[in-house]
Order: C-alpha cells, then sequence, then structure tokens
C-alpha cells in the first residue's frame, strides 16, 4: 500500500484552521500526509517512491540544515501521538497552545499535534516578526478561550526578549509550562527567566524525534539514551530510541539507513550530538554537535562548555557563540562572538562590570582572566569579536558556519567590536 504525501503551504498566523483540519485528516489516515512548507518555497512534492512510504506516515517535516542540505524526516502518526502523549504527561496534561514558532519547522507543527491529539485549541501569533507585543497580544487571545493549561514553545532569543519586558514577563506567567529549545539557552537567561517565575522547561530533540523528546535533561517517558564510543569523561555521540524515531529520510535511502540504525529489532535515530550520561540519575548534558568539537593543540574544546562559562560572566541578555578556527601552528583556535540577545532592547543596556571587557578595549584579554578558574588553558578563547546580532539559522539556531567565516576572517586581529 502506498501513501499519498502532499504538500502543505503555510504560515504562522495564516490559516491555521486549515493546518489544524489537514494534520488531524493525516494523523487518522483519512487524509494524505503532509509536507508543510513556509510561504514562497518550492510547493512541488519533491521526487521520492510512494510504495517506500511508511502506511501510517502523517507529517515530513525539514531538517534545519546546519550541515547541509535539508532533509525530511517521515513522522508517522504512532510517532507523532507517542511524542504528545509523552509531552502532556510529563508536563501535568493536555492544555491549549500558542503558536509563536513557524510550523513548517518541527517545534511549531508539534504545538499543532499536541493540540490535535488532546483536543486543545491553538491559536497563533500575528503574522511576521516576533515581537513581545505580538507574543502579548496572542497570550490574551489564548487566555480568553477558556481556563485550561496553557502551553506555549519557544526558541532562547524569543524568550530573552520576553524576560526583558515586563509586558513580556507578565504574559510568560499565563502559562503552565513555557518550552524551550532549537538552541542551546544560556544559563543566565534560564535563570533569569526562573527568577521572574516563568514555568521554562528546556527541550532537546529534533525534527527526526518528533521534535522534543529530552526535556530537564531527562528523557520523556518511552525514550531511551545510549552513548557511541564514549571517551575517557564519559561523553559520546547520543542515540535515541523509542516510538518518537523518524522512519528514515524522504527519497533519501543512503542517509536513512546510516542515521537510523537497527539494534536488536529496535530502531535508533544516531544524532551528530555528544554528550554524557549520569549514571545514578539518567540526566543528558549535551555538549553540542560532533563536528563542533574544536581540537586545539591535541585537546578537545567542547563550544558549549566554553560558551557556558562565558554566559557567565556576560551582562545579562547576552549570548556567546563559540567556533573552532583553522591554524597552521595549533590546528584550531577556539574563537568567540558575542552579541545582546535581543539587540533592539540590550544593545545599549550593558550595565554590569562585564561591560568593562565586552565594549573596551583589551577586552579579550580581561575576559580570559575572568575565564581561568572555569577553563582550561587550551580552552580559554583566543579570538575574540563583540557584534550587534549573532546570525541564525533555522528556528533560532546560531549560524556557525557565517560565525566561523566573520571570525576567520578577523583571526589576524584577535580582537575587535562592529557595535554601533
Amino acid at each position: 500500500m502506498s501513501r499519498r504525501l502532499e504538500v502543505l503551504p503555510m504560515r504562522v498566523g495564516a490559516d491555521l484552521a486549515e493546518v489544524m483540519r489537514s494534520v488531524s485528516a493525516a494523523l487518522a489516515g483519512t487524509g494524505p500526509a503532509v509536507l508543510p512548507r513556509p510561504a514562497g518555497a518550492d510547493l512541488s512534492v519533491p521526487d521520492h517512491d510512494p510504495q517506500t512510504l511508511p502506511d501510517d506516515l502523517a507529517v515530513v517535516v525539514g531538517t534545519s540544515g546546519s550541515t547541509g542540505a535539508p532533509k525530511l524526516a517521515l513522522l508517522t502518526a504512532t510517532a507523532l501521538r507517542a511524542s504528545a502523549a509523552a509531552t502532556a504527561d510529563r508536563l501535568g496534561g493536555t492544555g491549549d497552545w500558542l503558536l509563536a514558532l513557524p510550523a513548517h519547522h518541527v517545534a511549531g507543527m508539534q504545538v499543532v499535534v499536541r493540540a490535535v491529539c488532546g483536543g486543545g485549541q491553538v491559536v497563533a501569533s500575528a503574522a511576521g516578526p516576533f515581537t513581545v507585543g505580538v507574543f502579548v497580544a496572542g497570550t490574551a487571545a489564548l487566555s480568553a478561550g477558556g481556563a485550561g493549561r496553557r502551553y506555549t514553545s519557544l526558541v532562547p532569543t524569543q524568550l530573552a526578549r520576553l524576560v526583558a519586558d515586563p509586558a513580556g514577563v507578565a504574559a510568560l506567567a499565563a502559562y503552565d509550562a513555557v518550552l524551550v529549545g532549537g538552541a542551546a539557552c544560556p544559563v543566565s537567561l534560564l535563570t533569569r527567566a526562573r527568577e521572574l517565575g516563568v514555568p521554562v522547561v528546556t527541550t532537546y530533540g529534533s525534527s527526526e524525534t518528533c521534535g522534543g523528546c529530552v526535556y530537564d535533561g531527562l528523557p520523556l517517558s518511552g525514550i531511551q539514551l545510549r552513548l557511541e564510543g564514549a571517551d575517557e569523561l564519559g561523553v559520546g555521540r547520543i542515540w535515541v530510541g523509542g516510538p518518537v524515531v523518524a522512519s528514515g529520510y524522504l527519497g533519501d535511502p543512503v542517509r536513512s539507513a546510516a542515521a537510523f540504525p537497527q539494534v536488536e529489532g529496535q530502531r535508533w535515530y544516531r544524532t551528530d550530538d555528544l554528550g554524557r550520561i549520569d549514571p545514578s540519575t539518567g540526566r543528558v548534558q549535551v555538549w553540542g554537535r560532533a563536528d563542533d568539537v574544536i581540537v586545539s593543540g591535541g585537546m578537545k574544546v567542547s563550544p558549549r562548555v566554553v560558551e557556558e562559562a562565558v554566559a557567565s560572566v556576560l551582562p545579562a541578555g547576552w549570548t556567546a557563540v563559540v567556533v573552532g578556527i583553522p591554524d597552521s601552528q595549533w590546528g584550531q583556535l577556539v574563537g568567540l562572538a558575542v552579541a545582546p540577545q535581543a539587540a533592539a532592547d540590550t544593545a545599549g543596556e550593558v550595565g554590569t562590570a562585564a561591560s568593562r571587557w565586552v565594549t573596551g578595549g583589551g577586552g579579550l584579554e580581561m575576559l580570559r582572566e575572568e575565564l581561568r578558574d572555569a577553563l582550561p588553558r587550551y580552552a580559554l578563547p583566543r579570538v575574540m569579536q563583540v557584534w550587534s546580532e549573532i546570525p541564525l539559522i533555522g528556528v533560532g539556531k546560531p549560524d556557525r558556519a557565517a560565525v566561523l567565516r566573520r571570525l576567520s576572517a578577523a583571526a589576524d586581529t584577535m580582537t575587535g567590536t562592529d557595535m554601533p
């Protein structure tokens, strides 16, 4: 039996009722599987053999494309329902959702799927750029719909804008849980949000796992994690198993076989991420992508570990991205870009002791001195620039390739700024 697949054009705030109907029919099997596409994208169905599609295929969703051409993950109704049920179980019940992310990305699509599976309503943010005002208005519309549980899903950049504004903080207080994922969330931002009473839940997952499958470091019900090739620190490549794992990639059997190995009759997703699992608690700490690891003088450096150390001394509302810059002597140098997470709101409000190295001359050496107790010498940044904003890809993910190109061009100067 072959499964029919149709493209579903969509964008935030547009034709949400039709999106809900199409997704509901796809989950029930009474309509074709859907491939959500943003406005202006190619609306043709990619080449594939219909006979190879799973019988209960419901949604095909693209990856972020951070390591090349985006792949299209095959998500069955069984996998999506399992993900929605596990989310409701962890959060304390089903509810209504504010859609603040593009629904052609897995995090946005999962807002729709969870509402369909749980019988809740979805209110979409207004079309156009995300702003505090748009979020506040969407929250008011959602709150007017009833007294049930309320949820939303955000990326760190959105959360940073909201916690910097009293109106945003007040709107966030209306939710029973605010899921934050899509990119690593700085510890300083999480701390600030939680101090303000925002019920933040950090998530880890991907298109290949129906979105978030690890909440606050712990796998959802039915999810198994294992590590491949763990080193002396217990850090290895993360594998995810369980009912939420995708059935492969559309029209790409070679990459499907590599990414979704079968082990003792169970399909796993072999991620590109490195992490460590606490044997006593089962909590996973994600170190970042395997191909992002920096090797400087023969020593391995996790960009995420350096980013978290830098974030601990950054001014509130700022973020850091670390990349490995090619170097003929050391192999790679640790490069650092810092910028406000919400440039319009915080660029002129540094106002902390850390401002001396963010805005002043000699900032790199000052920063290195502040980090010496937190990082080994080989992990200290050797190149730093202060930017007005970090380039992004997908839904709130730093564009590390763009950061690398820009820092590499500046490597000879070692430090600089392009802040207004």
